[in-house]
């Protein structure tokens, strides 16, 4: 019938029986896929030997090196002390005006004398003090000066373990007296000023050249005598070479 409602609305109508009738049945979900191991493959190990060895610690820097300290300043030497012991009080009293003055330098008894009075002085020193030894016989060349040289003897006692320095003043020109007839070892020591510095000891019994050739101009160890000087004609004649060649 056109009045029916079941006609108007189909949504009204009951399903129908049978496989038509039955609602479709929903697919149950997939459950999810694990990650494809070839999508995604799996790290290897790290391998302790290939990594970099780590780098050391880095040392502790050196502490800065102290400053040097400054050296100390130079202490001036001793001054020379006067002396007046019982070797000078009996010196003076045997030649008077020929000693012309006694120092201590340094634990080193120095006596001046008059250079005319060297032989008598130093025979007394043999004889009478016992001085019985010559250690040196050398010189100091002072060119400023008028009397430009000291000649210095040391002496030595056996007998009283005691030294002394007998000191005499010369100008250039002016002869010593030898003592070789009192020390026997002066005479090679005589010979030695004579060459280095042109001091004449007069009474020597044979003063030559003792280092230098007998033909050799000047004297070496003369303050004014450059050290660089030589011979120039004696080089050239018997060495066959200009001087300083």
């Amino acid at each position: 019938m056109a009045n029916d409602p079941s006609e108007k609305d189909p949504a009204s109508k009951p399903p129908a029986s049978g496989a038509e009738g039955k609602p479709a049945a929903q697919k149950p979900a997939e459950p999810p896929q694990a990650p494809s191991a070839a999508a995604n493959p799996p790290t290897p190990p790290e391998d302790p030997a290939a990594k970099p060895p780590a780098a050391p610690p880095a040392a502790p820097a050196a502490p800065a090196a102290p400053k040097a300290a400054a050296p100390p300043a130079k202490e001036a030497p001793p001054k020379p002390l006067p002396l007046d012991n019982e070797l000078v009080q009996r010196l003076t009293a045997r030649f008077g005006d020929a000693i012309r003055g006694a120092t201590l330098d340094r634990k080193q008894a120095i006596v001046t004398i008059s250079a005319d009075q060297l032989r008598e002085i130093s025979r007394y020193c043999r004889d009478d003090e016992k001085f019985d030894m010559l250690v040196d016989l050398t010189a100091v060349d002072w060119p400023k000066r008028e009397k430009r040289f000291d000649v210095i003897l040391i002496l030595y006692s056996f007998a009283k373990n005691e030294r002394v320095r007998l000191k005499a003043h010369a100008g250039e020109t002016e002869p010593v007296p030898s003592v070789c007839e009192i020390w026997p070892a002066a005479n090679w020591l005589e010979r030695e000023c004579y060459d280095m510095f042109g001091i004449v000891f007069e009474g020597h019994p044979k003063l030559t050249r003792i280092l230098m050739p007998d033909e050799w101009q000047g004297h070496p160890l003369r303050k004014d005598y450059d050290i660089l000087k030589q011979d120039t004609d004696w080089v050239r004649e018997n060495l066959g070479i200009e001087s300083g060649q």
